[in-house]
């Protein structure tokens, strides 16, 4: 895929998954580990690592306390077994490379430090696709939010995962709250009734296979 060129302002569907499809996800609190990056990276510069941070006995993110100007907004992002997809908005220049760098580089240390791996953990370059309509953005976000059931995940698996549906739904408080969800939300007159949207929107998605081709959705669970 060709290396994008991103603009500031604008939103991109950011994505990438294991090498070999390989999990890069093994436990929970990977995850968490994963999010406290989103937040800590997402400023210009160096912070120093965070890989001395641990989560085994606290599933709440930290948060970032640094008065930085930040990278991007999040507005949703789902974390799967093996991949993972965030659709965000650029805030600086350069703000994507810069934090994409700096999280996968990031996670790849703590993961195979932890679990004695070496080598890539990721498939290549993350992708990234720029959101050219406000439909698109729309549709997208209801297939990140509601990730697991558009890949129909089940039994075991839907333990290792993590979106920002809550975030969106308020069906209960979320801790960790990271992302703007005011770009989608203020679309809706309430929770509700976005929460209709994204559950007819994925149907859509699931029944129709041109619709993930034209929301160029290349990931498989």
């Amino acid at each position: 895929m060709k290396k994008p060129q991103f603009v500031t302002g604008e939103f991109y569907h950011i994505y990438n998954r294991g090498n070999n499809k390989r999990p890069i996800f093994l436990k929970p609190f990977n995850m968490l580990r994963f999010l406290e990056g989103m937040i800590e990276f997402n400023v210009r510069g160096p912070i120093g690592s965070i890989y001395a941070k641990s989560f085994e006995k606290d599933d709440q993110l930290s948060g970032s306390t640094t008065k930085l100007v930040k990278l991007v907004d999040f507005i949703c992002y789902c974390l799967n077994p093996n991949h993972f997809h965030l659709l965000v908005r650029q805030l600086e220049d350069g703000g994507i490379v810069e934090l994409m760098h700096k999280i996968g580089t990031g996670y790849t240390r703590y993961f195979n430090e932890k679990y004695k791996f070496s080598g890539a953990l990721f498939q290549g370059r993350y992708k990234a696709i720029q959101i050219d309509t406000n439909d698109y953005l729309l549709y997208l976000s209801a297939y990140i939010n509601l990730n697991p059931e558009a890949h129909q995940l089940s039994g075991s698996t839907t333990k290792l995962w993590l979106s920002s549906w809550d975030e969106y739904s308020g069906d209960k408080l979320s801790r960790n709250r990271l992302c703007s969800t005011e770009f989608v939300l203020s679309q809706f007159k309430t929770r509700e009734d976005y929460k209709k949207f994204a559950k007819e929107a994925l149907a859509v998605i699931r029944e129709k296979k041109e619709m993930q081709e034209s929301l160029k959705l290349l990931l498989s669970g």
